[in-house]
């Protein structure tokens, strides 16, 4: 299962992801990204992987394209940031260095889209 949610700021377009990033939901996120790209235009486009907890070589290959578009990551754990280092040669962001939960959650749009779906 992969939940992803877009948090839409002036400043920056977040996608939260929690979950396993593997088969099916690599594809969602991939539908996700490609329907938010009006709205990315100019702003900071950030992937919050602190909740994710595997991701498989679809994903990988997957990150590595983001990556490519500008996207930043967001990560927690050592072999996420790991994962995230040997897909894309960038170090990934932590939370606290750019956006802290409470003020993400503080400053988001109404408009929050929520892709949930059972693996």
């Amino acid at each position: 299962m992969l939940k992803i949610t877009i948090h839409d700021t002036p400043s920056q377009l977040v996608f939260q992801l929690e979950g396993k990033l593997i088969g099916p939901w690599v594809d969602e996120l991939a539908q996700s990204w490609q329907t938010a790209g009006s709205i990315r235009s100019g702003r900071r486009v950030m992937v919050d992987l602190t909740d994710v907890t595997f991701i498989d070589d679809a994903g990988k290959d997957l990150l590595a394209r983001l990556r490519g578009t500008g996207a930043e990551f967001l990560a927690r754990d050592p072999l996420t940031k790991a994962v995230i280092e040997e897909v894309t040669g960038a170090t990934p962001q932590t939370r606290s260095a750019h956006i802290g939960r409470s003020s993400l959650l503080a400053h988001r749009r109404t408009a929050v889209r929520h892709l949930i779906r059972e693996h």
